[in-house]
């Protein structure tokens, strides 16, 4: 549909119908089942005409029944608008992949396209046209429930990351390709930075650094042509973001540029209430349509108000016009108008749906995102000639799929017991109640008597999938005490230990540092179990690395490797009184940013510089010979680190400004080679504009943030 036409479609659009566009329901409203609509509808206060206006669908699948939702809502709608289905594909539809946090383990952005663009395919023919996905909040604290869902610490990993996912949903020609789905970049802003890591708690920040860190990661989705950013719960600068005009007026769309749909999060509008900022369902309405929200998910303030915020003259007309517009345009985008079933196809579904294909690009990220972070001894590869024993919560559980694999099923879940005997790995395991909180007394002590009598143990731990994930904040972020007292139990009677990790956040792992080894699986999805298998087997040589800090203690977090100089830094008298410390603790990670290691070793020559002299048209070049002096094939992730010496406003001590996934064969070399730009040291200064200082900088390279180079001194004109 031409751009007239939607003008035209726009100006025959009732008061009404046009407010409808910015409802969204969920799909309950819509079922044939009067018990399923009644209730809803009643506590709404919806009838027949809403929902033959609401703009956009909640939470609906399956192709049959998204073709029957469509076809009656196109018949009842007076201007034949189609409505829009969306949903929380976060990282897998049916064929799960690694949450978020493990995928970005990977460092490898062809892995989140993958899994953009598998999930893409399986929404859409499930008839789904938007997914809420990426979720690009910068996460220091592990508290916080919801760093599952980030892709880690760093803001320049997280855009390039984000943006790849983006590429992987949308695709080239989001018109033509209707295997595609719509991205919706959340969630705006600085959700990740809650106070205490608590979910839905205040965020309070200065404006720079919410500039500086925070923002750049959405801003690289956003460039990469997400059509749609969804608000965020907390609070910025005392103010909802559901009702914040400067983040999305001033922001989002005036310096940024976007012209697409912005989203309500859930009943996020309404709870402006809650805040104490709006007074009633009427303020809140006009908080958040002054303050840009185009669409409101599952409250109904606009439904309720809008019409006489309108009559009245406190909201001008043009506004629900602005929004309306922006909505119809994403129909358009997505070809409804012309064709509103898009690529809802139940013949495809069955096919495209858990298809070989996806579950083998499953298997291949969640190897690629699995964390080797010890492994003394050469414990690891598994010797299937040695007797293993595999116990512990996880040994036998299909809880891998993670708190948001929404249309995922255990029942496709290989676990870690059946996918190392398909593996060739045959393991001594025990019976009885392994739960991860309460193991009966009688599962441990059968426990202890097969590790007593093993030569190797695998103890398989971690969190169940319901503690990590929204409204799953914790305090304490060590393994529960059941699994802590297990692990001493058997280490009593076999000091020979392997842990694998099944979890959702970053956690204190000090209770179980005398294990020999130690594998960081994330929740790794449908496929975990068999790529965990061939980690543990040597089949798959791991190359992952942290993309957010593990705390010696939860006292430390929130814990970042790219820290701000300080005027008394402990990095010059780690033993001294008077600098920026703790008594009782080291200011390190126990694993830091970027930390990763591999059943290969890699070692990394002098950094050379071209020149040490770099400016706006001659950029540095930054190189470092890299050997594999092991006897297998591995790939090592290279990474390098800047350090703006001197700013305007104080510094981090080290920035991520590039990275590469090298692979080199046993005894291989190659020369790695960075390119830094003066765009790349530009930062947000008291002014809010983004610049560089010219001056001295130092450029490391190393295998992770913290075991880097000596620092090479350059010099930006």
């Amino acid at each position: 549909m031409e751009q007239s036409q939607l003008t035209d479609l726009l100006g025959q659009m009732t008061l009404d119908e046009k407010i409808g566009q910015l409802l969204q329901i969920t799909g309950d409203f819509y079922s044939d089942k009067a018990e399923e609509r009644t209730g809803p509808m009643t506590q709404l206060g919806l009838d027949e005409d809403d929902l033959a206006n609401a703009g956009t669908v909640l939470g609906v699948t399956g192709a049959e029944e998204c073709r029957k939702i469509q076809t009656a809502y196109m018949k009842r709608n007076r201007l034949h608008i189609p409505t829009l289905f969306m949903g929380d594909v976060i990282h897998g539809f049916r064929t799960i992949f690694p949450i978020p946090l493990g995928l970005a383990s990977s460092w490898d952005e062809s892995a989140a396209e993958t899994m953009a663009r598998v999930s893409a395919h399986e929404a859409s023919v499930s008839g789904l046209f938007v997914t809420f996905s990426p979720m690009v909040d910068l996460v220091r604290d592990a508290r916080w429930g919801r760093v599952m869902e980030s892709t880690g610490e760093d803001p320049y990993l997280n855009g390039k990351l984000a943006a790849a996912m983006v590429h992987g949903y949308q695709g080239d020609d989001l018109l033509a390709d209707t295997t595609r789905v719509a991205a919706c970049v959340k969630h705006f802003a600085a959700y990740g930075a809650a106070v205490a890591g608590r979910d839905y708690n205040t965020v309070d920040m200065s404006e720079r650094q919410l500039r500086d860190m925070y923002l750049p990661g959405y801003k690289t989705a956003i460039d990469a042509g997400a059509k749609l950013v969804m608000t965020s719960f907390n609070t910025v600068d005392g103010v909802p973001a559901s009702g914040n005009r400067h983040l999305f007026r001033d922001i989002l769309r005036r310096e940024w540029g976007f012209d697409g749909v912005v989203i309500s999060d859930f009943g996020a509008v309404k709870e402006m209430i809650s805040h104490g900022v709006a007074a009633d369902e009427r303020d809140a309405a006009k908080l958040a349509i002054k303050a840009g929200v185009d669409i409101e998910m599952m409250t109904v303030c606009y439904l309720r108000h809008l019409k006489d915020l309108i009559v009245s003259g406190e909201v001008p007309e043009q506004v629900l016009d602005e929004s309306v517009m922006r909505i119809l345009e994403l129909k358009n985008d997505l070809g409804l108008f012309e064709n509103p079933l898009r690529g809802a196809d139940a013949e495809a579904e069955r096919t495209v749906v858990m298809s070989k294909q996806h579950r083998d690009a499953a298997r291949r990220v969640a190897e690629e995102s699995m964390v080797l972070l010890k492994n003394d001894d050469a414990t690891l590869p598994l010797d299937a000639s040695r007797k293993i024993a595999l116990l512990g919560p996880a040994a036998k559980s299909t809880d891998l799929l993670g708190a948001w694999s929404w249309k995922g099923q255990e029942d496709d879940v290989a676990a870690l017991d059946v996918s190392l005997r398909e593996a060739g790995i045959q393991v001594s395991t025990v019976d009885g109640d392994f739960d991860y909180l309460q193991p009966s007394d009688q599962a441990v002590e059968e426990a202890v008597r097969v590790a007593k009598d093993a030569d190797v143990v695998v103890l398989a731990l971690g969190e169940p999938s319901y503690m990590s994930g929204e409204a799953s904040s914790r305090s304490d972020i060590r393994l529960p005490q059941a699994q802590l007292d297990l692990f001493k139990a058997v280490a009593a009677v076999n000091d020979r230990i392997i842990v694998t990790l099944f979890n959702g956040r970053p956690l204190d792992l000090s209770d179980i540092q005398s294990a020999k080894a130690i594998v960081e699986a994330w929740f790794p999805g449908t496929e975990g179990g068999r790529a965990l298998a061939d980690v543990l087997t040597g089949a798959v040589n791991p190359s992952a690395k942290l993309t957010m800090s593990f705390p010696v203690s939860v006292g430390q977090v929130p814990i970042y490797y790219n820290v701000d100089n300080t005027g008394r830094p402990y990095e010059n008298d780690p033993e001294g009184k008077y600098v920026s410390k703790y008594l009782d603790v080291s200011n390190y990670a126990a694993y830091p940013f970027g930390f990763g290691l591999s059943y290969s070793k890699f070692e990394y020559g002098e950094v050379k510089v071209e020149d040490h002299e770099f400016d706006a048209d001659n950029p540095l070049k930054v190189s470092v010979e890299l050997r594999n002096v092991s006897e297998r094939e591995g790939t090592e992730i290279v990474q390098c680190y800047v350090h703006d010496l001197v700013g305007e406003v104080v510094r981090p001590i080290k920035q991520l400004k590039g990275y590469e996934r090298v692979t080199l064969a046993a005894g291989e070399s190659r020369t790695v080679t960075f390119t830094i730009t003066e765009e790349d040291v530009r930062y947000v200064h008291a002014d809010y504009e983004l610049d560089s200082d010219p001056g001295d900088f130092d450029v490391m390279v190393g295998p992770n943030s913290r075991d880097l180079s000596k620092a090479v001194r350059v010099h930006l004109f």
